[in-house]
């Protein structure tokens, strides 16, 4: 499965998650159970990496709202920082400007009109903040 394809179908499981009443592991099953939007290998660690690292992960994002609090974040934008958080964070073989990009797209495509420039600028400025490299990257994206 193309990466673009597993970020995709992660960012569904969790932000089904994100309903309530089914804890993670659940869904993941009930996503490869039924194959639509199946979480392969790939997603499931942007999924654990999330929700490992939950507090971490939403403590950083909040640092960076101005004006918000992350309990106020639309769930679309919300979820899709958290992905690409944690595969920024905890999973380093990924290009910076890939996982922005994408998270960019899924912004895009699931969100308001405006979502996208939030999460492209919050993911920007940790990026720098982090000095996470985007010019290197130890596997290939395969997209």
């Amino acid at each position: 499965m193309k990466r673009r394809t597993a970020r995709e179908n992660a960012f569904y499981a969790a932000f089904s998650a994100t309903f309530g009443g089914m804890d993670i592991a659940e869904v993941i099953t009930q996503s490869r159970e039924t194959e639509e939007n199946s979480v392969d290998e790939f997603g499931e660690k942007l999924i654990y990496g999330y929700f490992n690292h939950a507090q971490e992960i939403d403590q950083l994002i909040d640092q960076h709202l101005k004006g918000w609090t992350v309990s106020r974040l639309p769930r679309v934008p919300l979820t899709v920082l958290r992905l690409a958080l944690s595969e920024l964070l905890y999973m380093p073989e990924s290009l910076p400007s890939v996982v922005i990009n994408e998270a960019v797209e899924l912004t895009k495509r699931f969100a308001g009109d405006d979502d996208y420039q939030f999460v492209n600028g919050v993911l920007g400025v940790i990026v720098r903040e982090k000095g996470l490299s985007t010019e290197s990257s130890a596997v290939s994206e395969q997209d």
